[in-house]
Order: structure tokens, then sequence, then C-alpha cells
């Protein structure tokens, strides 16, 4: 197995923010969303009015707006610790005639250790690998949950040697643009396996979550977190 090489925490270079604006991500955007779907369904929830939901590290809001599009009667915050990815999220939200009631973007970073409102939905798409430190994620889940949260984290999960590296890189972005080449090979680097992410859950109570493979090169953790922070309880099962 391959050292870990972490890489930078915050994606904040304007090269970056336009080339991850304009990528095309919709396949894997509407999976997270068809999964949520799915989440919900097996456990027989679903999500109230006025239910929050919540993407962390939400970057351009690709999946963001999904969410509020998918759920129009509930309320979607963004977080992302990059002011310029908040501003593009925040000028898709205009251009897409959705109200700041409806779907919000903020700037902020992790760890969280307080809610303004407990979430009853927290996701994240590829925030985890990122982190200097996994329990920035792991450890604002609890604060940030209501009394019956469903979460669901996918990132990419880090393969086993440099042959396999270059295999990914070379089936999933040889025709992308050379910043988007350049980071998905140190995102590989940075990601975690999906044994160091069940040791981190269970560091932060939370080993109940599932973690699972996914395709080729993704790692997911799913489930739920339960009677943790007294808030609305706007998920039932």
């Amino acid at each position: 197995m391959i050292l870990r090489i972490p890489e930078p925490e915050v994606m904040n270079d304007p090269l970056q923010v336009d080339a991850y604006a304009a990528a095309d991500f919709s396949g894997t955007d509407q999976a997270m969303v068809e999964r949520i779907s799915m989440l919900l369904e097996s456990s027989g929830a679903s999500f109230a009015a006025k239910a929050r939901l919540l993407d962390l590290g939400c970057g351009p809001g690709n999946i963001t707006a999904r969410l509020a599009q998918r759920w129009p009667g509930c309320s979607v915050l963004g977080l992302d610790a990059a002011d310029r990815m908040v501003a593009v999220a925040d000028d898709r939200r205009r251009a897409a005639g959705l109200s700041r009631e409806r779907l919000r973007y903020r700037q902020a970073l992790l760890p969280i250790h307080r809610a303004d409102q407990p979430a009853d939905l927290i996701v994240s798409n590829s925030l985890l690998h990122h982190l200097h430190d996994p329990q920035q994620l792991w450890s604002s889940l609890i604060p940030l949950a209501s009394l019956h949260c469903l979460v669901l984290h996918r990132d990419l999960r880090r393969p086993d040697s440099e042959a396999s590296i270059d295999r990914l890189c070379q089936c999933h972005v040889a025709d992308a643009p050379l910043v988007l080449q350049r980071d998905y090979r140190a995102s590989l680097h940075a990601s975690f396996t999906l044994e160091e992410v069940k040791s981190q859950l269970q560091h932060a109570g939370l080993g109940h979550l599932q973690v699972v493979a996914v395709e080729d090169r993704y790692l997911e953790v799913s489930g739920w977190i339960t009677g943790c922070q007294a808030g609305s309880e706007q998920c039932r099962p």
C-alpha cells in the first residue's frame, strides 16, 4: 500500500475554481442524490417540510443545488472553506432563480462544534481527502445532526500502487484539463483506505456507520445519527 500524501486543504486558486466550475460532474453528482433517495426509501424515511439539508465542502454547489431541486420543501445550506467556490455557487443559485430561503451558501472551516439549526441530512462529496486531520469532518457530524439525521459521504479511496493510480488517471481524466488531471492524481494520493476510514469512525464514536467500496475508486460512508443532539426532528423513519 502506498503512503498517503496530503494535499492543500482549501481549493481556492482561481484556475482550480474555474476548472471545477466548468467541469461536467453531472453523472456522479446525480448518483449522490439518487443514493440519498435510496437510503431514505430503504429506511422508510422521508424529509418533512422545512427539513434542513447540509452539504459540507460544497465547492461550486453542484450537489447542493440538486438537493434543493430534488427536495423543494427543504432548506439547503452549502458550506465551503474557499470563498471563491462559495461565490461561484451563489452566482449559480441566482441564475437558477432559487431563493436564499431555499438554498444558501456560506464560507466555513471545519471542525464545526455547534449548529445554528440541526441538520436532517449531512452530505459531503470529495471532502475527506482534502483534510489533513480527518477528525475535522467526523467530529463535526454529531454537533451538526438533528435527533434523526441521515449522513452520506463519498470520497476517493487510496489505491494500493502507483500503477493503479496511473490506470485510474488514464481511465477517468485522460481528456480532462491539465489542472484537473494534476488534482485527480494528487487526490488519489491524499485519499484514505476503507480500513483507515473505519478506524477514524470508531475513534469519533461513529463506528455504526457503514463503510463500503463503490466502483473502482470510491468509498462511501452512510447511515443514521440518532438522539445525539436536541433539535428539530424533521426526518422520521
